[in-house]
């Protein structure tokens, strides 16, 4: 909060610890808007230099909370420009074959982007457990499709839970609208949702041997022991380049042809990414040496991976999820 000194004359420092109290879940909530946990971040700053700058005019005629979202809400609409929306390669086209050349990179405000557990989640474990679906990968992908202010609400009210007038009062609408806006913004999900049943349980011990299984796999670059972990319509992406493919035996295709850099590569498991299980991707760069790959995002279907996500662009993101520019071998 330094950017706010300017503006602490009469006011009490315990209002800043007051705000502090909502980051996580104001974060999350941009995050579920914008697809993007660096835009989710300026988002939460925007919104605490707002409410700094009127707080004089907050009166407590509603809850904190509620008008700390209200003013999240309106950042966020504010920085929703025009139609672009952010999107997952299975969203723009269909599978690759493995051995199709690898396109060039699209610009980084095309794709959804991964957001730390650290910056979503509060310590509280049922918080954690209520709020990771409504984060996963597929789910912001398909809020996408909404217009902005549809989007705002299906979140407030379904993921938030926030009342039809607390969502009415927060958009300046009546509640009617709201729940007008609501049942449109149902119909829509229901169209482009995913319908895989996609969950991780860290303390399901079957789903943290098949991520075990899958770092020990892939660090040998054991094909064929890796492709009997993947779910028959796994999903391999690696944003930011739109190519993605389809089905074990592709994926390992993939691997053994255009992606053999990744042999001998080393996985650093993080605390997780859009409640899933992810990993700081490092591929060899030099005996010994091992430099940033991607992000990887693993998304479970039960007893099988589902979805391999690669995201590429480590010279922002590997700093996001606090990882070393590189790894070498103890001498």
């Amino acid at each position: 909060m330094t950017d706010l000194s300017g503006n602490t004359a009469g006011l009490a420092p315990d209002v800043l610890s007051s705000f502090e109290g909502h980051r996580r879940e104001l974060c999350a909530y941009a995050y579920r808007m914008l697809g993007s946990s660096f835009e989710a971040e300026d988002a939460v700053q925007e919104t605490f230099t707002r409410a700094w700058k009127s707080y004089d005019s907050f009166e407590g005629r509603a809850s904190l909370r509620s008008w700390l979202y209200r003013i999240a809400t309106n950042v966020c609409l504010d920085m929703i420009d025009g139609p672009q929306r952010r999107a997952r390669p299975m969203d723009l086209s269909g599978p690759s074959r493995p051995d199709t050349p690898l396109p060039m990179p699209q610009p980084d405000y095309v794709w959804i982007e991964p957001i730390p557990n650290a910056l979503a989640f509060g310590s509280d474990p049922a918080e954690h457990a209520s709020a990771k679906d409504t984060l996963r990968l597929a789910f912001v992908a398909a809020c996408q499709h909404l217009p902005a202010t549809q989007r705002a609400i299906l979140i407030m009210r379904e993921v938030l839970r926030f009342s039809a007038s607390e969502t009415a009062d927060a958009l300046t609408m009546s509640p009617a609208s709201v729940n007008s806006a609501l049942q449109r913004a149902r119909a829509t999900m229901s169209k482009v949702q995913p319908t895989s049943t996609d969950t991780y349980d860290e303390t399901n011990e079957d789903q943290r041997k098949l991520v075990d299984d899958y770092v020990k796999a892939f660090e040998a670059y054991d094909m064929d022991t890796l492709t009997t972990l993947l779910k028959a319509d796994v999903a391999l992406s690696m944003p930011p380049i739109e190519l993605w493919i389809s089905g074990p035996e592709n994926v390992a295709a993939f691997m053994l042809g255009t992606g053999q850099t990744c042999r001998d590569a080393r996985l650093v498991r993080l605390d997780g990414a859009n409640g899933l299980p992810a990993f700081g991707h490092y591929k060899q760069s030099e005996p010994g040496v091992w430099t940033p790959w991607s992000i990887t995002v693993l998304e479970l279907d039960g007893p099988a991976i589902a979805g391999l996500n690669f995201f590429l662009d480590t010279e922002r993101l590997f700093p996001l999820f606090g990882l070393p520019p590189e790894l070498r071998e103890e001498v």
